[in-house]
């Protein structure tokens, strides 16, 4: 009896970890599905400027550090 039901628990959790694994491999699966198809489309939207993004990101940090040391 007491053999009988440990296995009816071992059993039980072999098929709870198996159902939570195949369902994180699906949930992977779909995230990097998605994450693939958004960045097709984002490629296509690519903005030419890129160069002014640079400028002003660099701009900005050139700022920040300049009021750190000040302080």
């Amino acid at each position: 009896m007491n053999s009988d039901l440990l296995n009816q628990g071992l059993e039980l959790m072999l098929a709870g970890m198996g159902v939570v694994f195949v369902f994180l491999s699906l949930l992977v699966a779909a995230t990097t599905a998605m994450s693939r198809i958004v960045m097709q489309f984002q490629r296509g939207n690519a903005s030419p400027d890129k160069e002014e993004e640079i400028a002003a990101i660099t701009a900005a940090i050139i700022q920040h550090r300049g009021k750190r040391k000040t302080n």
